[in-house]
């Protein structure tokens, strides 16, 4: 079942079974945007473990990027896409130095006329689209007294609610799109739009990582759980529970899953003391951002539940709903 706030719909049909409080909820978001999710499920009741799957690592700003953000401010691209806050942060810095080296030139260029011009703030040459609340608000945050520029945000925050934006729905044949974003981040509207003919450059501002401990946090974490449940023999405990946000923070957690449950086996055909059985990745039942996660998770035959978007209360009302069994 999906779950968004305040609208959303899931062609997937769960099975009506009962969910049991979780003891266990992971948080594998970016340390920097885990803390409002984190602490909306600890007030619920939850035992909460901030265990990140991605760190985000600023990226050296290219001569082709600064190429792409001139044609942006020089009116080139219809619409500007912002996938998340940390692209945002990092576009709206070199806006801001765009938009004050225009200041300066202009005002070079009035000197010989003893002309003077305040610096006028930021003025959006396109239409700013915003993906969540949380990649609208660096933006709204920011703006100085003197800006002016409107932050558009979709009904609901995927590539179904874009698409159906009046300024996305309305780009035809030779349009331009700019989209700010993470390498390795999701294609955002580019199939789609790029069939209808629409050029579509992307800005990667930072790229996402493992974390280097995240491996050990992993290990600490298991073998403390495991050993917990063998003392209360706590048999019908219900799933931990998994929230992942990304297909690139799946990929980092099912590889460690599988790291370290191959460790225990082989540390079991030794000479070592013997361990509690590894956990597999179906022990786990998982809460997935959007389609594209929810069929990686289905493909593996885990369970799970989709949701439309990452507000905390969202995904509160998803742990409580029947969950999607994909055995």
């Amino acid at each position: 079942m999906s779950w968004s706030s305040p609208k959303s719909t899931d062609s997937n049909q769960p099975i009506d079974k009962p969910v049991l409080l979780p003891q266990v909820v992971i948080n594998t978001r970016p340390v920097e945007r885990a803390a409002p999710l984190t602490e909306h499920l600890q007030a619920a009741g939850m035992s909460v473990i901030d265990m990140p799957m991605l760190t985000l690592e600023a990226r050296p700003t290219t001569e082709q990027d600064m190429g792409l953000m001139r044609q942006w401010f020089a009116g080139d691209y219809q619409a500007l896409v912002i996938v998340s806050p940390t692209a945002a942060a990092s576009g709206l810095a070199v806006w801001q130095t765009l938009e004050q080296e225009c200041h300066a030139q202009k005002s070079s260029e009035n000197a010989s006329q003893q002309k003077e011009t305040g610096f006028t703030g930021l003025k959006a040459p396109s239409h700013l689209i915003a993906v969540g609340e949380a990649t609208a608000a660096v933006l709204n945050d920011a703006k100085l007294a003197a800006s002016s520029y409107q932050v558009l945000q979709p009904l609901i925050a995927n590539n179904e609610g874009m698409l159906a934006m009046p300024e996305i729905d309305s780009l035809q044949a030779g349009d331009k799109l700019l989209v700010w974003r993470g390498l390795g981040g999701r294609r955002l509207l580019v199939d789609t739009l790029q069939a209808r003919g629409v050029h579509i450059d992307s800005i990667a501002w930072y790229e996402r990582k493992m974390p280097a401990d995240a491996m050990t946090q992993y290990e600490q974490w298991q073998m403390q759980f495991l050993a917990q449940q063998s003392k209360q023999q706590a048999t019908s405990t219900a799933q931990p529970i998994v929230i992942v946000s990304s297909g690139t923070a799946f990929e980092h957690w099912e590889t460690i899953v599988k790291a370290v449950a191959a460790k225990v086996v082989e540390s079991k055909s030794s000479m070592d003391k013997p361990t509690h059985p590894a956990l597999q990745l179906n022990d786990f039942a998982y809460v997935v951002l959007g389609e594209r996660l929810a069929n990686m998770v289905a493909r593996q035959q885990l369970s799970y539940w989709r949701v439309e978007d990452l507000a905390p209360a969202t995904i509160l009302a998803a742990i409580h709903s029947p969950i999607v069994d994909s055995m």
